[in-house]
């Protein structure tokens, strides 16, 4: 097996289980739901060009097409089968999971532009929360919709408990139905997460209440199975779609690393955040460092064109980074850990910007990390003894944090008291690190930056999440100095260039300069 293969299997798995964690433990109906659906998904007959999909879709009445809720991708193949559905010139039906069927008034409204997005988000509580959120997805597909006056119908229904997904499959088959057997046999579009769409949940459930013969379609997105299979094939990125079994299709626009990564990245987003794309992520990155780097007065468009950076999309990204930096076992060993750890992280040898997330934050922080590496060369990279190494970390934490403010200025991080609250309240590694924020805001007060006990030497993971959050700390301050003028952007460039000579020395004076 390729190692970017196992990597993203690694990764994939890892990914499965921080979701698994964020969200609420699934009940045993809910396994069987998830396992029939597996079933159904595991391997395929042949490939398909698109042509093909849009006559099997464009020739059936009911189309099911999966949803990955917050996958760009999977509503915009979505749109793309729904313009080609209004250029057949048939009667066409949406049916879309996102709006309950108690507020297609509230959908009518909006789409008779009688109110305006936000009005309409509140009444079918998806109320806008920021860049991640899923409604720019969903947007076009109903101003499609609302330009061609389309009918639109609300098909998800509020539901708990053991039997709430067979309830959610009965309320909706009612409403497609319902539509489907009219005479003048409309094309009818569902969107629905990609569960309800295996023939033996939703599509069983409309032909059990049509009154009249109907063509169905099933349309995967992204079915992992497939895609893993394609890929140990060596084929995952030449095949944009399969045909599964008679009756049932699947396209395949993203990795099922990426669908995930959609969701984690809606999970944890931050305030003012952003998000990229995997196409446009290079260019923002170069952006972004050439406005860090005309704040520390470093011109790093030379630099730029030599550094690549890679996604979580892309397959080949360990190969590419071994060949770029002629790493070893050990080095690349290293770099497989980072990438596993869901963190962007700038890899100077290789003059590579790798981004765990697509998110504007983390790209804008690596982005600072790049721009040091632009000014310091070598330095960046120099050995150290652990103490050292570990103030070094810091520091190169604060800048990168600082950067990334300068292009987010609204972006936060856990406060001192918010480390206090995490001693005292909580658990585990989140206390171990609270317990070392804490003790190096005091020994800033005491001067006390002699006591090497301040440095988790013996606990790599510790070593690296303390340094991570004392930099942040010192990077929000930095920010905060230059705002209010207490720090001024010349000292700030003498930090961009500064080789870090003697890391922990500087730490502290920054540390007391900042007031802790």
């Amino acid at each position: 097996m390729r190692a970017s293969l196992s990597l993203h299997l690694s990764l994939f798995r890892r990914q499965k289980a921080q979701i698994s964690r964020a969200v609420e433990g699934s009940s045993k109906a809910f396994r069987d739901y998830e396992a029939r659906y597996r079933r159904r998904t595991r391997s395929f007959k042949r490939a398909l060009s698109p042509d093909e999909v849009a006559a099997q879709a464009l020739a059936a009445d009911v189309v099911y097409v999966g949803d990955y809720h917050t996958l760009r991708l999977a509503q915009r193949a979505f749109l793309e089968l729904a313009k080609a559905a209004v250029a057949s010139k048939r009667r066409v039906v949406l049916a879309l999971e996102l709006v309950e069927g108690r507020h297609q008034e509230a959908l009518e409204a909006w789409l008779h532009r009688r109110i305006g997005d936000r009005a309409f988000l509140s009444r079918i509580g998806h109320a806008y929360t920021g860049a991640f959120d899923i409604w720019p997805n969903f947007k076009p597909i109903l101003e499609l919709a609302r330009d061609r006056r389309l009918a639109v119908l609300g098909i998800d229904r509020r539901a708990r408990g053991a039997t709430s997904l067979a309830v959610r499959d009965a309320y909706a088959a009612s409403r497609i139905a319902a539509v489907a057997a009219a005479d003048d046999r409309p094309l009818v579009l569902v969107l629905v997460g990609q569960y309800h769409v295996a023939p033996g949940h939703l599509p069983v459930e409309v032909k059990r209440r049509l009154t009249a013969e109907r063509k169905h379609l099933v349309v995967y997105q992204n079915c992992e199975g497939i895609y893993w299979k394609l890929a140990r094939e060596g084929r995952s990125e030449g095949v944009g779609a399969v045909e599964v079994r008679t009756g049932e299709l699947c396209v395949l626009n993203a990795s099922p690393v990426v669908c995930q990564q959609s969701f984690l990245d809606y999970l944890e987003a931050e305030a003012g955040d952003v998000q990229l794309y995997d196409r446009g992520a290079g260019n923002r990155f170069g952006e972004m460092a050439r406005l860090i780097g005309r704040f520390a007065g470093a011109d790093v468009r030379q630099a730029l064109a030599e550094v690549e950076v890679a996604t979580a999309a892309d397959l080949d990204f360990l190969a590419r980074a071994k060949r770029r930096g002629r790493f070893g076992a050990s080095e690349l060993a290293q770099i497989r850990r980072q990438v596993l750890s869901r963190e962007s992280y700038y890899i100077p040898r290789a003059r590579m910007a790798y981004l765990a997330t697509l998110s504007l934050n983390h790209a804008a922080e690596e982005a600072a990390h790049f721009v040091r590496h632009a000014l310091v060369g070598d330095a960046l990279e120099a050995k150290r003894a652990p103490v050292e190494a570990f103030y070094a970390r810091c520091l190169e934490e604060a800048l990168g944090f600082f950067g990334s403010k300068l292009v987010n200025p609204r972006r936060a991080c856990r406060d001192v008291a918010g480390w206090a609250e995490a001693f005292h309240r909580g658990c585990g590694e989140d206390r171990a690190i609270a317990a070392f924020v804490l003790a190096h805001q005091a020994a800033v007060r005491e001067s006390a930056s002699s006591r090497t006990a301040l440095v988790p030497l013996r606990r790599p993971k510790l070593f690296h999440a303390v340094s991570h959050a004392l930099g942040y700390l010192m990077g929000e301050a930095l920010y905060r100095g230059l705002d209010s003028g207490t720090v001024t952007q010349a000292e700030l460039k003498a930090l961009f260039h500064d080789e870090l000579a003697e890391p922990r020395s500087l730490y502290f004076h920054w540390a007391k300069r900042l007031g802790g």
